[in-house]
């Protein structure tokens, strides 16, 4: 069976987290985590960067920072992953879902402010596929109604909109190191912070409530408790591993983009006479080829893809159901307007096998396969 994803690893993993472990320091903000923080930092000219256990935990304080109150709303997609909405709700904020661009499957920013309210404290734009939201424009309505911006970058580390890295744009950016992204520490993420006024809590929340960052720079002459914190500090191990990753970004992005070229230069032919449609990166967005994904006619079309592949041995997947129609959605939120596409794009889209490192033989399979079914 072709998997639909393996974890990247580049061959430097052993060494670096054998260095970690003999240097008597496995705990947060060692060696690596500080290689990592600096890499990220400069590769994206973002001010301040925290790693953290996941990207969860990296939106869960961005949601505290965001210091909502009670009768808060955040306005978000409802085609995400469930951890955009948790760590809103978890920051005390009522979810407000909006309908997406057909085109992208981002938030569709001509539909946000008819979500507002006098309630509204937040917007979360998710960079779905690597493909930057509108943030031009969403940056604009938030300054218009004096709302924080918090950028879910899971699957957005190396993309880039108008020459901004993604994660950078808004008060709060949000990556994932999660096993399925393009770098990965198994289990973790980051926290970029944008906005001055924040970054000194950002450093006692992820530090279980103390001031312990300010004690290692010497500020302080000793660490104390000072604010509600939480534990979000991740090993140096999982950082000696992404750091592996990270010193071989390029060739990691290089891999995924050929196997994304070849899909591409396979099927729009297809796309091009009607059949499905495919992914669409606006001009002025880079992205960073975290999938492959191609939409089918219906729900229907996609699940009898679904098996021909499997029946082939190739694992394709489908994405998010979307979270207004979870049970945890209607408890938690509302949509705003009409869900003119969001459930029926979710249900057409399906993603090809893409990682670092699948082998030519293994993609050429993936892409006649997929050329035999629409030819029958």
């Amino acid at each position: 069976m072709i998997p639909f994803n393996t974890p990247p690893f580049t061959g430097d993993e052993m060494e670096y987290i054998r260095e970690s472990v003999f240097s008597h320091k496995i705990g947060g903000d060692g060696k690596f985590t500080k290689l990592c923080t600096k890499w990220l930092e400069e590769r994206f000219s973002a001010p301040k960067i925290l790693l953290t256990t996941s990207c969860s935990s990296a939106l869960d304080m961005a949601a505290i920072l965001s210091g909502f109150k009670p009768g808060d709303e955040v306005i978000l997609p409802s085609f995400t992953f469930s951890s955009t909405a948790t760590s809103m709700i978890l920051g005390g904020a009522g979810l407000v879902f909006c309908d997406i661009r057909p085109d992208t499957m981002n938030i569709d920013e001509n539909k946000i402010e008819a979500a507002i309210t006098e309630h509204t404290r937040a917007i979360v734009a998710v960079h779905y596929a690597g493909t930057s939201c509108e943030m031009d424009t969403i940056m604009s309505i938030a300054r218009k109604y004096n709302l924080l911006v918090i950028e879910d970058a899971a699957q957005g580390v190396m993309s880039s909109y108008k020459g901004k890295s993604l994660g950078t744009i808004g008060d709060f950016g949000c990556y994932s190191f999660h096993e399925t992204k393009n770098y990965s520490m198994g289990e973790g993420g980051a926290i970029l912070v944008n906005n001055d006024a924040y970054m000194e809590r950002a450093e006692v929340l992820r530090e279980k409530g103390t001031n312990r960052s300010k004690f290692f720079r010497g500020e302080v002459d000793k660490y104390t408790w000072v604010d509600f914190g939480d534990s979000y500090l991740p090993s140096d191990i999982n950082a000696a591993y992404l750091y592996a990753q990270l010193d071989h970004a390029d060739e990691i992005y290089n891999d995924r983009m050929t196997t994304y070229n070849a899909y591409l230069e396979a099927l729009k032919p297809i796309a091009d006479r009607g059949d499905i449609e495919l992914q669409h990166i606006p001009d002025h967005c880079v992205h960073n080829a975290h999938m492959f994904y191609l939409k089918l006619r219906d729900l229907d079309e996609r699940t009898r893809f679904i098996k021909y592949m499997k029946d082939n041995e190739i694992c394709a997947v489908f994405h998010y159901v979307p979270l207004h129609s979870a049970p945890a959605g209607r408890k938690y939120g509302r949509f705003s307007g009409i869900d003119e596409y969001t459930t029926r794009e979710s249900d057409r889209l399906v993603r090809l096998p893409m990682y670092f490192g699948i082998s030519p033989d293994d993609r050429d399979k993936v892409i006649q396969t997929a050329l035999d079914f629409f030819k029958k």
